[in-house]
């Protein structure tokens, strides 16, 4: 019995199928990172259409910079292209909308894609869970506190108190990243546990600081969820403890952190 090869033609190559992607990215906790410095920025700013623009956008940048970091990384990365495409798409709306209105944002813009470019290089090279990458990350996240200020009030001075919580968000999102680091990826590394206690410590000393250029009595809620992180990165004994189970840890410390700065602004 002959095939069809065999008489002279071949059957049409079926295509490869490509596997299936999440349009959700598997690691929760960014979404955490993006939205400590959004809810931080909310509370000083009035309500404004800009910031619900803004949000709009952080929440879909995220998910289009996973996956345009995992088509980079990936040898073969077709099945990244569709969720990459998708969110893009639901990204570039607001994106557009904020530009329109507040045309100075096309030069933060550009100030974003050269630190994303930096993370594709990591990512490029399979760096991406180097400190370095790490600090490019937090930067770009913890800006959106100033950002959600000046995009709903271009025209008047920064208050001192969005500065502050600018600090703020900062001293949690590195000590939240060296923390985490030093109880999974890095658990064998005794460095890593060092440095995260020591930022835990150096952190409260700046969170008393942070406290006094706030005022009193407001500002000393902002202490409170540096005491609460410090004691977290001292507790001695995690094993057992699955990723998940860590996240929900930190996630209540962001919620802590958020409301103290809620606390603190009331007042």
């Amino acid at each position: 019995m002959s095939t069809p090869s065999s008489v002279g033609w071949a059957a049409p190559t079926a295509r490869p199928r490509v596997p299936r992607t999440s349009l959700v990215p598997p690691q929760h906790g960014a979404w955490a990172f993006v939205g400590l410095p959004l809810v931080l920025g909310t509370l000083v700013t009035p309500a404004s259409w800009t910031t619900a623009l803004l949000t709009w956008a952080a929440f879909t940048c995220y998910p289009a910079s996973y996956f345009a970091l995992s088509l980079v990384r990936a040898r073969r990365g077709d099945r990244f292209r569709r969720p990459l495409a998708t969110w893009m798409l639901a990204a570039a709306v607001p994106a557009a909308v904020l530009v329109a209105m507040r045309p100075w944002l096309l030069v933060v813009g550009l100030g974003y894609a050269g630190l994303f470019a930096v993370n594709l290089a990591f990512a490029r090279r399979n760096h991406e869970r180097d400190l370095v990458n790490d600090a490019v990350l937090i930067l770009e996240v913890v800006a959106l506190v100033p950002l959600t200020w000046l995009s709903a009030e271009p025209h008047t001075t920064v208050p001192s108190q969005v500065w502050l919580l600018t600090a703020l968000c900062g001293l949690v999102l590195v000590g939240s990243t060296l923390h985490v680091k030093s109880l999974l990826r890095e658990r064998r590394n005794a460095s890593y546990a060092r440095a995260s206690r020591a930022f835990a410590v150096a952190s409260l000393v700046a969170g008393v600081g942070l406290a006094g250029a706030w005022g009193l009595p407001g500002g000393v809620a902002l202490v409170v969820p540096f005491i609460l992180l410090a004691l977290r990165a001292f507790k001695r004994d995690w094993s057992g403890w699955r990723p998940g189970r860590i996240g929900l840890v930190e996630l209540a410390c962001f919620v802590a952190v958020a409301v103290a700065a809620a606390f603190a602004v009331s007042f």
